[in-house]
This record gives C-alpha cells, sequence and structure tokens, in this order.
C-alpha cells in the first residue's frame, strides 16, 4: 500500500510518501529541490555515482512515521545539501524549511 499525505507549513508544502513493503516501510517527504528519507536512503551512492545529478537529501535512521522523520535528527546528508547549509544533526523539518525556501 503506498500513501502520499500532504503538510502544510509557514508558506511551504511538503509531500510525505510512505510506502509499505514485505517487513519494512519506506517513507519520505519531499519539497521541490530536495527530500528526507528513512534509513533505506544511501547517501553514499547520492554522492558518489550521481554526485553530477547535485541531490539535495537527507537521512534519518530508525523512523517508522511520518512524525518521527520530521522530528528525528539526521544521520547524514548529501554534498548538495551540505552546500545549503543542511547538516546531520538537524531535524528533517528544519532540512525541508532550508529546501523549501533557499533561493
Amino acid at each position: 500500500m503506498v500513501k502520499v499525505v500532504p503538510f502544510q507549513f509557514d508558506g511551504w508544502t511538503a509531500i510525505g510518501v510512505e510506502v509499505l513493503l514485505p517487513k519494512t516501510t519506506l517513507l519520505s517527504i519531499s519539497v521541490d529541490d530536495g527530500y528526507i528519507m528513512c534509513g533505506a536512503l544511501d547517501i553514499h551512492l547520492l554522492n558518489t555515482r550521481l554526485k553530477s545529478r547535485g541531490i539535495i537529501a537527507g537521512r534519518a535512521v530508525g523512523v517508522r512515521t511520518f512524525e518521527q522523520l520530521l522530528e528525528a535528527p539526521l544521520e547524514s546528508v548529501t554534498d548538495a545539501a551540505e552546500s545549503l547549509g543542511i547538516h546531520a544533526g538537524m531535524t528533517g523539518q528544519d532540512a525541508l524549511r532550508i529546501m523549501a525556501t533557499h533561493t
């Protein structure tokens, strides 16, 4: 089963996607320029083999709900995310805010 949920914040919107798979759930929340995701996200792959794409993303581990993904500290982020001031340890919501409002 797949669930899509909009999240409204101060002046910006994010879209959450939950995919129920056998023995695991994939979670992501995205804005126009980037996204955060559960531990299934491979930051190393994004920073190496897909580096030329400049993907702005962050990874939180141990999360099982959208709320946890928004509140959890990010375990790792892509180089492109770091260039915007997003860093490991900041909450998912704070990272999304930067992604959604950077110019």
